[in-house]
């Protein structure tokens, strides 16, 4: 499992009856978790007093319960910072756990030793685009939804990377590589963290299980003859680990490369467990893989 626990402003705090206890900064939030099957005592006092706290809904969805939150806050990772709000279906605008992917490839396009272009679709607020950004990478960053791409500029200014060299692209992601590909563009890396159902800018119906194989084919075209990364990310309890790993083997055949999959992870302060929250697949090229001279 690949573990992001190199957060200071974030923090599970306690899980307990399908929720978690969570710090964001100064702000304690309480929200499902459909991992969280196990019932512990809810000793924290955070339990009782949270600032916000997200009720699922036995019909599905779900609402908030707001008690001292304020509309927007920030939190930071290293040389990052974050712009968060809570909206629809429990979210905040970031996944804290992606930090271990972040830290991955961060260190890849540093010791890179050449220009690095990266690829990121589904790109959502731009938690990946600026950790890529920040280590030196140049970004095409792709989301079909207008309103995330402007709140991913709004974190690119509130760390510093306003002239950063990324491209912003609304679009279909899967229309988007295919135009790249007849452009003849290529990229060094590219990062997906695909949902697992949404609609394009223009109604286009992606399901994971039908479109990311498809997809991953797609990209292979897109690659540089010399690629670095392939990251893929998956929150669909159907795509194992193993399946990501299947789905890349299957695609990526470059000699100079290696795949490895697993669970990525957040640590949980009170207890010392670790809670699964999803699992991704890495494609790296040997000659730049961690640890190498």
């Amino acid at each position: 499992m690949w573990i992001a626990d190199g957060w200071k402003e974030y923090e599970v705090l306690d899980t307990s009856c399908k929720e978690k206890l969570e710090r964001w900064g100064s702000y304690l939030l309480i929200r499902p978790d459909p991992q969280v099957i196990w019932d512990t005592p809810r000793k924290l006092p955070g339990w009782k007093h949270p600032n916000a706290h997200y009720h699922r809904s036995s019909k599905g969805g779900g609402e908030w319960e707001f008690f001292d939150l304020p509309e927007q806050w920030e939190i930071h990772y290293k040389n990052l910072t974050f712009r968060l709000k809570p909206f629809h279906f429990k979210h905040t605008g970031l996944f804290p756990e992606q930090a271990a992917n972040w830290d991955w490839f961060s260190d890849k396009i540093r010791r890179a030793g050449r220009p690095v272009k990266v690829l990121n679709l589904f790109a959502y607020t731009g938690g990946a685009t600026l950790a890529a950004a920040a280590a030196g990478a140049s970004v095409t960053h792709v989301d079909a939804s207008r309103g995330m791409v402007s709140w991913a500029k709004e974190n690119a200014r509130a760390s510093g990377l306003s002239d950063a060299p990324i491209r912003w692209i609304v679009d279909d992601c899967v229309k988007f590589a295919e135009r790249e590909i007849r452009r003849g563009n290529h990229y060094d890396a590219i990062i997906m963290d695909p949902p697992s159902y949404g609609r394009g800018p223009k109604g286009e119906v992606w399901k994971i299980e039908d479109a990311v194989y498809p997809l991953i084919r797609l990209c292979k075209d897109l690659l540089t003859p010399d690629p670095l990364f392939f990251l893929i990310n998956s929150y669909t309890t159907g795509l194992a680990p193993s399946v990501l790993s299947y789905m890349l083997s299957s695609v990526l055949k470059h000699p100079d490369g290696r795949i490895t999959a697993g669970e990525i992870g957040l640590p949980v302060s009170s207890n010392g467990l670790i809670l699964p929250c999803g699992a991704s697949g890495r494609w790296e090229s040997h000659r730049f893989s961690a640890g190498d001279p």
